[in-house]
This record gives structure tokens, C-alpha cells and sequence, in this order.
């Protein structure tokens, strides 16, 4: 078994309930949660909008694949009624989930960057992530989630 840890952001709709449905499906389809943190609130990332996020960092014990975890988080996009992640910018969206590690790996590939590549640059990841795992060591900055998370406090 594998730990996987998520990053799960909305700003339209009912936000918190958003959040609990995609948690619940990933309990559902990837695997046991063992962990989320508190809800985050944040400003948009990226793109101008009057929607505020809502995000929390998730882990969960999975026997999928990173790939095979890609293409379930995102099923649970799709589920939840999210059309399709677009390259041409950021926009607001009813659901979000991102993969931010996959146990201590690093995969590149044309499809998936393991850790995601921005998340040390997002509070909205960072400190929910310093919430439920502040000792884990991002493995390629070698910094653990806490003294990441202390650039925003």
C-alpha cells in the first residue's frame, strides 16, 4: 500500500459539501482516508475571480498506481461535474483534486508530475498540508511541509 496525498480545492457551489463528496469518493475509489485537514479558505490562484476557494490536503493508503490514482481523481472530477481541466489558464471550478505526493516518489511523465510541480508556491496546499503531515519531506526541495508552511504564517 501506497500513501497519497491530495489536494482538494472548489470555489463554486456549496464548497464544504463539495469537499465531503470528493472525500468520500476518494474513500470510495482510491483507497482508505487516513487523514484531512481542516477546511482552508483562500483567494483565487493564478486567475482573477469573485469566488473564494475552499481547500483542504487529504491522505489516503491506496494500492493504485500514480497513473491509475490519475485517472480515478480524475473520474471523481468528472463525477462531481467538472467538464475538463483546461491548459489554457486557470478558472473556477466546482472540484479540483490534484495529486501532491505519492508516497516519497518523483515521476515525470507526459501526464502526471509527481510531486505537483506549484505546490510549494500555494499556501492553500502548503499549510493544510502542514496540518495532517508536517514532518513529511517534500522530496525534491528536501524541506519538510512545516518549515514550508512557515513562509505563510
Amino acid at each position: 500500500m501506497a500513501l497519497a496525498y491530495l489536494g482538494i480545492g472548489t470555489n463554486l457551489g456549496d464548497k464544504a459539501e463539495n469537499i465531503n463528496r470528493a472525500v468520500e469518493l476518494v474513500e470510495r475509489q482510491v483507497g482508505r482516508v487516513l487523514a484531512v485537514s481542516t477546511l482552508y479558505e483562500s483567494e483565487p490562484w493564478g486567475f482573477v475571480s469573485e469566488h473564494r476557494f475552499a481547500n483542504v490536503a487529504l491522505l489516503a493508503e491506496t494500492d493504485l498506481s500514480p497513473e491509475r490514482l490519475l485517472a480515478e481523481t480524475q473520474a471523481i472530477e468528472r463525477i462531481m461535474g467538472r467538464e475538463s481541466k483546461t491548459t489554457a489558464g486557470y478558472t473556477d471550478r466546482i472540484i479540483d483534486v490534484d495529486i501532491l505526493f505519492y508516497d516519497g516518489l518523483t515521476v515525470e511523465s507526459e501526464i502526471l508530475k509527481i510531486p505537483h510541480p506549484l505546490l510549494a508556491e500555494r499556501d492553500f496546499v502548503v499549510i493544510p498540508m502542514a496540518e495532517i503531515a508536517p514532518q513529511f519531506i517534500h522530496p525534491t526541495l528536501h524541506k519538510s511541509m512545516d518549515e514550508l508552511a512557515a513562509r505563510y504564517r
